[in-house]
């Protein structure tokens, strides 16, 4: 799976987030100042071009919606960053963040437990 800029990223969040929508629904949807109309729709045709995004025929437009599941892009991109950073270690990641953001032992247990509450 291809790696995605920022700006293409914000855009596929959105489109998760939405589901499926046009254009001039995501630029709506975007912080101020708003992006050109043409701008926003380069990225979505950018996308579609990477394998992220499909789209529909409606009216004289399209509405596009994502083909990949936000799921299995944060996990892709989790990994990358695992290896990237941590050498494939997710146990150093984990000590990494804890000493970072100063996590107590007590919000450790609890993530643990949300977690295995998931399972």
């Amino acid at each position: 799976m291809k790696q995605l800029t920022k700006a293409e990223e914000e855009v596929m969040q959105l489109l998760w987030q939405l589901e499926s929508a046009n254009v001039a629904a995501l630029i709506e949807e975007l912080p101020e100042p708003k992006p050109a109309y043409n701008t926003v729709s380069t990225i979505v045709r950018i996308l579609e071009d990477k394998g992220f995004v499909g789209h529909r025929k409606q009216g004289r437009g399209h509405v596009y919606f994502p083909l990949v599941k936000k799921a299995d892009y944060s996990n892709q991109s989790i990994n990358k960053l695992v290896d990237g950073y941590f050498q494939g270690s997710f146990k150093s990641m984990v000590s990494f963040f804890m000493k970072k953001n100063d996590l107590s032992l007590s919000e450790l247990e609890s993530i643990l437990k949300d977690i295995r509450e998931e399972e």
